[in-house]
């Protein structure tokens, strides 16, 4: 698989953006928020002159899209990282090379490659700290076959929607995920 020519393939940020239906609001709400403290910043200082380049397979729909594809580009301020976005559902060729727990298409998933191509690292789709919040979340619900199991489902994914777009913490530790894999 040549992830460069995906790469090319991919949308620019602007393209990308510009093509939203969904979740543009809240996503450039998170990108204007967030900013990359000077701290990070200091540890992403080595990678500006590596050229490194990141592909993001997502779909504006996706609420884990919402949260992470603006902290990523905040990063990619920081780090002189280009990135490039291709729409999951119609590159299921590139997808399935990067599924979840080898079974998932889910999304957004970040490949970091050299100018080479050559894959330098994968994130995604969440933080574990975020994982492991949707399945305390997820835990709480009732059975699946309960009346109410939908209206409560419903009311986790806009809470968890409303802490995604709120809470700077959450922004952090996703961020603090990220630079973890770009700085292995």
């Amino acid at each position: 698989m040549n992830l460069n020519e995906w790469f090319h393939k991919g949308l620019t940020t602007d393209e990308y953006i510009s093509s939203m239906t969904r979740n543009k609001e809240e996503m450039l709400s998170i990108f204007e928020g967030y900013r990359v403290s000077e701290e990070d910043q200091t540890k992403l200082e080595p990678l500006k002159v590596k050229g490194l380049r990141a592909i993001v397979i997502t779909e504006d729909w996706c609420g884990d899209a919402l949260l992470n594809n603006p902290i990523l580009l905040r990063i990619s301020e920081a780090a002189n990282m280009e990135v490039r976005f291709v729409l999951r559902d119609q590159n299921l060729e590139l997808m399935d090379q990067y599924l979840t727990n080898g079974t998932s298409r889910a999304i957004p998933i970040f490949i970091f490659i050299d100018q080479e191509g050559n894959e330098i690292g994968v994130w995604g789709p969440r933080a574990p700290e975020i994982q492991a919040l949707v399945e305390k979340g997820r835990t709480e619900l009732p059975d699946k076959e309960a009346p109410d199991f939908q209206e409560k489902q419903m009311a986790l994914y806009k809470r968890l929607a409303k802490s995604y777009q709120t809470d700077t913490g959450v922004w952090q530790t996703v961020a603090n995920s990220i630079l973890a894999t770009l700085l292995k």
